[in-house]
């Protein structure tokens, strides 16, 4: 069985290649690989990462440890099955997730365009 896509429409992975320290690059790669497993995902079991869904916001976005003990997370969304990067969280954001969205939240937008318009016919 193959394995989750997963996109990366803001720079989040060259994001967090620049602002996480060196002892955590290799937490995200498993992080990412945790999540990218569709085995973790028939059996809602995801040790590393604790995904979760964030409470008190009208989409659904979810956060993923990428390391538990650091507060590094990953704000993700499922969009037709694909996993969507949306941010990095650094330790000192850890606890207001609602913010950290709202702050960008053009990123959690579902319905989002490529930014050209459709005419109706």
């Amino acid at each position: 069985m193959s394995n989750k896509p997963l996109y990366d429409e803001y720079g989040v992975l060259h994001d967090a290649w620049k602002i996480l320290p060196p002892e955590f690059r290799n937490d995200l790669l498993e992080a990412l690989a945790e999540l990218e497993d569709n085995e973790c995902h028939k059996q809602q079991n995801f040790p590393k990462t604790r995904l979760h869904k964030v409470t008190g916001y009208k989409e659904p976005v979810y956060r993923a440890d990428i390391n538990k003990i650091s507060g590094w997370r990953l704000n993700i969304m499922y969009i037709e099955g694909a996993i969507h990067l949306k941010d990095i969280t650094p330790p000192s954001q850890h606890d207001s997730a609602i913010k950290v969205i709202q702050n960008k939240e053009y990123r959690y937008k579902k319905n989002q365009t490529d930014g050209t318009k459709k005419k109706k016919k």
